[in-house]
């Protein structure tokens, strides 16, 4: 099994291909060892000293290190977790959970503007976001507001703030009139 590594925007992660499907559908969040319970593959790569985050795509494994922490250092151990774990035949998510990601339903007055943002955010922004490791979901929409948690490579990556700003804020000020500005939560 060959894994390929990439690097990604935020320099304290790294997306790692496995050449294989890590998630059927969805995605899946492990800001912290403690959130990993139901992965065994997250176990894994959190068992590597030096690991801080792990994140889940459709074909890759985004991982962010510690700070003071060199990748020269960990990266060896996490290939070896990657690899140990799709030899054991295990899934990546067990039970409840799998595919974690999704939206926030809204239903009301805002329901068809709601329902364009998501629409925007599924076909342009979450492809664009995945190459670099990483996932956008939506938390609400409310006077103008839209509000999204940023996963994996996007969350804590320095050019964080001007993909939220410039790039997405202003894609869908051009498409919905009623966005006025796009703002991030934390999960």
């Amino acid at each position: 099994m060959f894994i390929q590594t990439e690097s990604t925007p935020n320099p304290a992660t790294l997306k790692f291909l496995p050449g294989r499907t890590v998630l059927e559908t969805g995605t899946a969040d492990f800001p912290t060892a403690d959130a990993a319970g139901n992965s065994p593959l997250a176990q894994r790569v959190f068992a590597v000293d030096g690991v801080s985050g792990v994140f889940f795509g459709n074909d890759f494994v985004t991982v962010t290190k510690s700070e003071g922490v060199e990748w020269d250092h960990i990266k060896p151990a996490i290939l070896g977790a990657i690899m140990e774990h799709f030899q054991s035949g295990q899934s990546a998510v067990e039970g409840e959970g799998a595919a974690a990601s999704g939206h926030a339903e809204h239903d009301g007055p805002d329901g068809e503007i709601v329902t364009q943002i998501k629409e925007l955010l599924d076909t342009r922004v979450r492809p664009a976001v995945a190459q670099d490791g990483g996932d956008i979901v939506f938390h609400g929409f409310d006077r103008g507001i839209v509000y999204l948690h940023m996963q994996g490579a996007c969350a804590g990556c320095p050019s964080s703030t001007l993909t939220l700003k410039m790039g997405i804020e202003n894609l869908l000020r051009h498409y919905i009139p009623e966005v006025l500005e796009v703002r991030p939560v934390a999960a």
